[in-house]
Parts: structure tokens; sequence; C-alpha cells
């Protein structure tokens, strides 16, 4: 995997984000592709030697496309300006799916590494298993919320689109209650890929995901509906 030249033709594909450029450049865009694969295949070799259930996971199920849907939204850009890949056994990559755990990473035009752990934004029945979870294993919890390795790595879990008031259904005076509250279950980073080449990143990466697998292992204890 070029890092260099992804970054670069990713740049320049924020620069020129329409159909005519891309058709241009897509001998440059196949090459980076098919590195970009195996650069998940090696991740998905090298991380199931620690959690075996990602072992049978299909790298190229993984990727996510580049281009955008752009049905919904304001911005009509027909292709996304970064890399992604999300890991997990089910294969089921979109949040509204409600997969699971996954290991995800991107690559993106500003020349920067972003990866996270966890479950974003799961469907509202997976969401209240996993709340339920917090309650049922809340000593379990205590300690993963705890975990040195992983604050250091991480931070604490992230907060987007956390709610105002308790979920209904739940204590409003429970001692984790701001928890309760989360709608994501995640921890999530970035960095500067500045001077930093493939190796770099794999190495990473490696260690990111593999100091958040306490997460990874406690969300799959969660009941699946």
């Amino acid at each position: 995997m070029h890092i260099p030249e992804l970054s670069r033709f990713l740049f320049e594909l924020a620069e020129n984000n329409n159909r005519a450029w891309f058709v241009m450049n897509k001998p440059r865009y196949d090459i980076l592709r098919a590195e970009f694969l195996q650069m998940v295949t090696r991740l998905i070799q090298e991380l199931s030697k620690i959690d075996p259930a990602i072992a049978q996971c299909d790298p190229k199920k993984a990727l996510f496309r580049i281009n955008r849907d752009v049905r919904f939204g304001k911005d009509k850009s027909p292709y996304k300006t970064y890399f992604s890949a999300s890991i997990l056994p089910s294969g089921r990559k979109k949040p509204s799916e409600g997969g699971g755990p996954a290991y995800y990473f991107q690559i993106s035009q500003d020349n920067r590494l972003l990866f996270a752990v966890g479950e974003y934004m799961p469907p509202a029945d997976r969401l209240k298993n996993i709340r339920q979870h917090i309650l049922d294993d809340d000593t379990g919890f205590k300690k993963l919320i705890k975990n040195k390795a992983m604050k250091n790595c991480f931070g604490e879990l992230q907060e987007e689109g956390k709610l105002i008031r308790p979920p209904k259904g739940f204590d409003p005076e429970h001692a984790l209650i701001e928890y309760l509250k989360l709608k994501s279950m995640m921890v999530w980073t970035e960095c500067s890929l500045d001077g930093m080449l493939y190796e770099d990143v794999h190495k990473t990466l490696l260690c990111g995901f593999k100091t958040a697998l306490p997460l990874v292992t406690w969300l799959r204890e969660a009941k699946f509906s």
C-alpha cells in the first residue's frame, strides 16, 4: 500500500470530484483499491490471531464503495474522498444493519488516519439490548470503561448524539445513567499520516484494534434480537 500515493489521489479527487476526472483516473484508483484490499486482508489475518471470530470475514465485503449516496443530501459530489473498511464477523457493516461490534478505519484526503472500534449508532432494538447489558453486567461494564490501555489509546467512549434525557424505560437515577444515554458504544481516534509508511499504518491499526478488544468482547455478549 503506497500511503503517499493514496493520499495524493484522494486530495486530487477532493479538488475534482466529478465523473469525468474519476473516469480519467480510474486506472490509478483500481491499483490503489487493490492495494487497500491487500491491506485489509492482512489486517484480518493478523487480527484473527487474537480475535478468531473475524477469521472468516471476507475482505472484499469489508471495503466500502467510493460512490456516495447522493439521494437525500444537499452535497451531490459523486465520490467519497476517503478509503474505508469495516471488519466484523457478520459482514453487516452498515450501522442500520445492527451487525455487532466492528473494527473500522479510513484514510482521508487530508492525509489523516481515523480508526474506531465498537458499534456506531446501532438500530433501536440493538441499542436497547446494549443498554440492558450495561444493567445486567454493570461490574463488567465498569471494568471496561476503566481500562487504562484503551483510555490511553482512544480516550472516553464517544458521545455523539447522546440523549439529553434518560432513555425511556430506564431508571434516571441509575449510577450509569450517563452511559445509558449514549447512542453509540464505540471509541475512536485519529492521527496524521505525515511521515508514515504502510508498515507504520499497519502496526498502528493492529495495536489500536488489539487494545480495544475488551470492548468488542463485551458488546458481543449483549443479546442480539
